[in-house]
């Protein structure tokens, strides 16, 4: 069975039991599923603090990912840190951190962030179009123009969460994910990444909040937290108690 039916059917699993958590997903981390995984994988991504390239890694993939599937399911794979680098933000003024994973981590990365999506598009609104799947920013400029004509929108605030990335609480995103998402081996790598150190300048750290940027897994949690944290609160809380309409559009996280 191709990979892209198995998401499929955990996308229908997760949509017909929204209230429901995935207990068991796993068994979908065979060999065709991680070969999946590292061919989403960008070949010409930077390495990471152990300096091997994506191509040095495709020498020896079938070995490599069988190794990669072993350490996963026996709970023995250690999350190496991530190479630290700096890249103008904006202006120019001002730098944004970006996380470099090693090689094996990124195509394991991919391969957990394969099983969450499904699940998480399912849940997510319409409104939400950061960092996900088939979804752009001119898909997001054409929604807010469509609502804007629409509902003669008069008002447009635009907030800016700063340093989100570098804040993250993991024991809030930890609470959040267990509500759908059981299985404690992809449980595990998550808290791994979470926890995983970061290099830098030949120096290497531990925070015990935030995630870097960069990793592949990364804007798939942070949508996951932003969902429950933002979204869910304007629907419940800020859009009752307006005096007209009014709608979120996440275009950039």
């Amino acid at each position: 069975m191709e990979v892209s039916t198995k998401q499929l059917q955990i996308a229908e699993l997760a949509a017909t039991r929204p209230e429901e958590s995935f207990t068991s997903l796993n068994h979908y981390l065979d060999m065709d599923w991680m070969k999946e995984a590292y061919r989403r994988t960008r070949r010409e991504s930077a390495p990471g603090v152990d300096g091997q390239t994506m191509e040095e890694y495709g020498k020896e993939l079938e070995s490599n990912l069988q190794e990669l599937i072993g350490l996963a399911k026996s709970g023995r794979y250690h999350a190496p840190p991530v190479r630290r680098v700096h890249i103008p933000k904006g202006d120019g003024k001002e730098t944004r951190p970006i996380g470099i994973p090693t090689c094996q981590d990124k195509v394991l990365q991919r391969a957990i962030t394969m099983l969450l999506e499904p699940i998480y598009e399912q849940d997510f609104m319409e409104s939400s179009f950061g960092f996900r799947p088939g979804r752009s920013a001119h898909d997001a400029l054409e929604y807010l123009w469509k609502q804007c004509m629409d509902n003669q929108v008069r008002w447009i605030l635009d907030v800016d969460i700063r340093s989100y990335f570098d804040t993250l609480d993991h024991a809030k995103l930890r609470e959040i994910v267990s509500q759908r998402v059981q299985d404690g081996v992809v449980r595990k790598l998550i808290d791994k990444w979470l926890k995983a150190g970061v290099m830098e300048a030949g120096e290497l750290s531990y925070r015990e909040q935030g995630r870097p940027q960069g990793g592949v897994i990364s804007p798939i949690l942070s949508n996951i937290y932003l969902h429950e944290v933002l979204d869910k609160w304007f629907a419940h809380e800020v859009k009752v108690r307006l005096k007209g309409l009014g709608f979120p559009s996440e275009i950039c996280r």
